[in-house]
């Protein structure tokens, strides 16, 4: 943000996208109080008539200024005003106006907002091209610690990480109870509050309840017929099949990928999901090859997904925070570990695909969980919920496509190794791969 205004220098707007509850508007507001010398806050969501109505009409921009501040009695400064429209997707003709605001250059213009690509939000409105737009992720692992009062660990991590060395099992288990921890809060802002403020996993899951069910609310605006909301809530169990991809069919009866291609779209555009797309020749352009039918979907956060995960029972009844705090995670809830890989990487500004192919018996298939692009090659990730070092689809892919593998890593819960030409990472050095 500071980047942005520095260098643009009020030539865009900023749109800052994120999910429900992620903390846009309040890291908005705190930009806007820090780096200004005044600014005017509208919430489309809650506007009234008289602001709703100054937008209906903008062809005298200095009477429209006027009336604005007059309405939230702020004094606006050229060059030292930010105005922000905050769920602007509530209010199409406030986003198509930032063309002639910009234009117009008196002051700083930031929009906040969700579900922003749906269609009937911009079907008659020209969406300006004069918006510089960043994604909010809910907190990464580092952002974690630091609100936790913890300025140490992160610091220790990235050098670790550099050093590339083992560091025994007393800082080992540290890290990963740290790590264990933050994927059952999650890095959702009001999580993360409940537990700082409560210190109980109780207080963080019912919090986590309200937020997914905001979202299935939300989901109607996507799609009346509830497709939406049906393959958001059916993500966890689509990862315990362990299968290629998401099995449109076995959740929504009668129905393909191609089918429900604009309900997958809307819940991408929501920021609720991240999209994993199979690639069928992996090289390093990658979304030249990737399958439009063929993906994986996980939650945008984990603490979430586990929430999801157990949507039906009660939290004292929900044996993987037991598990996972205890490290006692079967096998069979190695899922949670991917969403949590697929969440770190993405923030970490990765796009996510994986690859599948034949294994040479029968209708099975080897699968690369992540690919990487790095420079001109490709770095495969598997991803084990275990300490097991066993590795055979990144071996037979590395020697199918030798030339232009750069790196093989296989992600795990133990401590840093290497395995022949496989580096065994620790998970929680997912963010620096």
């Amino acid at each position: 943000m500071l980047r942005w205004k520095k260098e643009k220098q009020g030539t865009t707007a900023l749109l800052i996208e994120g999910a429900r509850r992620v903390g846009k508007t309040t890291l908005v507001k705190d930009f806007a109080e820090k780096e200004y010398k005044s600014y005017i806050f509208i919430d489309f969501s809650v506007i009234d008539k008289e602001t709703d109505f100054l937008f209906e009409n903008m062809m005298n921009l200095d009477k429209f200024f006027i009336r604005l501040q007059t309405l939230f009695g702020v004094t606006l400064y050229k060059r030292e005003s930010l105005i922000i429209f905050d769920e602007v997707q509530n209010k199409p003709l406030a986003r198509q106006a930032i063309k002639h605001l910009v234009k117009d250059g008196r002051y700083d213009y930031i929009e906040t907002g969700s579900l922003i690509s749906i269609k009937k939000n911009v079907q008659n409105i020209v969406i300006p091209s004069e918006e510089h737009s960043e994604t909010l992720y809910p907190m990464d692992l580092e952002e974690f610690y630091w609100a936790v009062g913890n300025t140490t660990t992160p610091r220790q991590l990235s050098e670790v990480f550099q050093m590339k060395t083992p560091m025994g099992q007393a800082v080992h288990r540290r890290w990963m109870y740290d790590l264990r921890l933050y994927m059952l809060v999650g890095g959702m802002p009001q999580a993360v509050e409940a537990y700082i403020k409560h210190n109980n996993l109780q207080a963080v899951d019912e919090v986590k309840r309200e937020i997914l069910q905001l979202y299935f609310n939300d989901f109607r605006h996507i799609d009346s017929t509830g497709r939406a909301a049906r393959l958001f809530a059916a993500v966890p169990s689509q990862l315990n099949t362990n299968a290629s991809r998401y099995q449109i069919g076995s959740v929504i009866e009668n129905q393909t990928a191609e089918r429900v291609a604009d309900v997958v779209a809307g819940l991408e555009d929501s920021k609720t999901v991240l999209m994993s797309y199979n690639v069928t020749d992996p090289n390093v352009g990658m979304n030249m090859s990737r399958s439009l039918y063929s993906y994986k979907m996980f939650l945008a956060d984990t603490g979430l997904f586990v929430t999801l995960a157990f949507w039906d029972k009660d939290f004292t009844e929900n044996v993987i925070y037991k598990k996972l705090l205890s490290d006692k995670l079967e096998a069979n809830l190695g899922y949670v570990y991917e969403n949590l890989v697929a969440q770190m990487l993405r923030s970490s500004g990765n796009q996510l695909y994986y690859h599948t192919f034949p294994t040479g018996k029968g209708n099975t298939n080897y699968e690369i969980d992540f690919l990487l692009s790095r420079g001109n090659k490709l770095v495969p990730i598997e991803v084990k919920s275990s300490g097991y070092k066993t590795h055979k689809s990144l071996d037979v892919f590395c020697e199918k496509y030798s030339s232009r593998v750069g790196g093989r890593i296989l992600l795990y819960t133990k401590d840093y190794a290497s395995d022949g030409q496989t580096v065994c990472v620790p998970v929680y050095f997912t963010p620096f791969l």
